[in-house]
């Protein structure tokens, strides 16, 4: 008994850090794989370095996509593409409506 109540803090403190560090994280990664999966053309999306765009071309062989900006036609990797900024713009833009 002496021993289980050694290890009991750290069992509690892994505990703790799964249910509030590494759980929410892994929800997180598989709501963004989600959403890059669905995407589809005419999504309009903002990368994480803040680019604004619509979706012209999915690749699937290279998860990649080209996104058509005022300044024209550029190839972006699906991972960079951002989940929460891109449903707030098109959260906006379905109010306007």
């Amino acid at each position: 008994m002496g021993d289980i109540s050694t290890f009991l803090p750290f069992i509690l403190m892994f505990v703790v850090v799964y249910f509030f560090m590494i759980a929410p994280q892994m929800k997180r990664q598989k709501q963004e794989k989600k959403f890059a999966a669905e995407l589809k053309r005419g999504d309009k999306v903002i990368t994480k370095s803040g680019m604004h765009g619509k979706v012209v071309e999915l690749n699937d062989s290279d998860a990649s996509c080209v996104i058509e900006t005022l300044a024209g036609k550029i190839k972006f990797d699906r991972s960079a593409i951002s989940m929460e900024m891109s449903k707030k713009l098109n959260s906006s833009v379905e109010t306007k409506k």
